[in-house]
């Protein structure tokens, strides 16, 4: 009995040595899985509140490829409801009051690659001329515009690669404006159409890459030949900035309206405001223009590349201004420009979304 009652704790002490060596075992066969998977994902889309002042990295959650690759110039907007994104699979979105870095994902039916906001939900469109829309508070995607491409290369049958390649009109933008009217920017022409897209009238104006936005009924698009207007719902066009400029970027602020045109001459981006819905305009943003020093030293090589004028916003109180070498903020509609702080990131711009007070800030990856 003795014999017994001194073997059963040796007995126990064996086990508990097996256990634990079988535990260990387990543990060193798991460590190579756990070091193997992806490090968090960061530095591909960050938050403002608080005018630029301090900065919330709200990467995680995206997919790994965005760490690489960037994020698409015409695959993400902002709006009240908050950020969205197109990447992958499916529509990230992050709301503007949200303290965390939750996306909501929702999985994607089609091929679209661009996303721009409709008049009550999201618009999705790719350069064949394919369609879908989403209405806000629901989650099915449908077909839209089914009938474009038929109607658009009866109405416009000239040659271009994607006419001698699909018999198809190139799409390149698409705007819904606060009426309901439905624009299209392609290839050389513009169509437009009142009656939901089942009946499209072809315009010749632009060059089928037009940025447009509308304030109070007035239209403004980039075009080619500058900054055009429309106060008629986009049935005819002035334009309003010419010079010979491109144009790059119109943007709507308080009491009227913001644009980016590119100078033939200069070969140099300016920024031009207008406080009288488009009439007449005003160029501001001179301290974001490159110095004499800098200009001479791109000349004789020194430099090989300037920091150029990318986009404009309005966040509240502020202007808020990308260039290739960071964001800028005025506080006096242009008069001086302060840089804002970023978290030190590898990039070769940056695109900038702002909704309300809310701004994101998303490094350019490359093109």
């Amino acid at each position: 009995m003795k014999k017994l009652f001194v073997f059963s704790p040796v007995i126990l002490l064996v086990f508990f040595l097996l256990n634990s060596f079988v535990i260990k075992e387990k543990n060193a066969k798991r460590k190579p899985i756990k070091e193997a998977k992806s490090s968090a994902i960061a530095n591909i889309i960050f938050k403002s509140t608080d005018g630029g002042q301090t900065w919330q990295d709200i990467s995680e959650g995206l997919p790994v490829k965005l760490q690489k690759e960037g994020i698409r110039g015409d695959g993400f907007f902002a709006n009240d409801r908050g950020l969205y994104l197109r990447a992958g699979n499916g529509v990230y979105h992050n709301e503007p009051n949200s303290t965390t870095t939750f996306w909501t994902k929702e999985i994607f039916p089609g091929d679209q690659r661009n996303i721009v906001p409709g008049k009550n939900g999201i618009l999705a469109y790719n350069i064949r001329g394919q369609f879908l829309k989403k209405i806000n508070g629901t989650s099915d995607w449908s077909p839209m515009y089914t009938n474009f491409q038929e109607q658009a290369v009866r109405l416009d049958s000239t040659k271009d690669w994607m006419y001698k390649t699909y018999k198809e009109r190139e799409v390149r933008t698409v705007f819904e404006t606060a009426g309901g009217t439905v624009l299209i920017g392609s290839s050389n022409s513009l169509f437009r159409s009142t009656n939901k897209g089942k009946t499209w009238k072809q315009l010749h104006v632009g060059n089928g890459r037009m940025r447009l936005v509308e304030s109070n009924g007035v239209l403004l698009t980039t075009s080619k030949d500058g900054i055009l207007r429309s106060i008629d719902d986009g049935q005819n066009w002035d334009r309003v900035i010419s010079e010979g400029a491109l144009g790059i970027a119109v943007e709507r602020i308080d009491g009227g309206f913001a644009a980016i045109v590119n100078n033939p001459t200069t070969q140099r981006n300016s920024i031009h405001i207008s406080m009288d819905s488009g009439k007449t305009w005003n160029t501001i943003g001179e301290d974001l223009q490159p110095s004499r020093a800098s200009l001479l030293m791109k000349e004789i090589g020194v430099l090989k590349s300037l920091s150029e004028i990318l986009s404009i916003k309005q966040m509240g109180n502020y202007l808020i201004c990308s260039r290739s070498d960071g964001i800028f903020r005025s506080s006096d509609m242009g008069k001086k420009w302060t840089k804002l702080l970023l978290p030190a990131v590898e990039n070769f711009g940056f695109n900038l979304s702002v909704s309300g007070n809310v701004m994101y800030v998303m490094p350019n990856k490359g093109c």
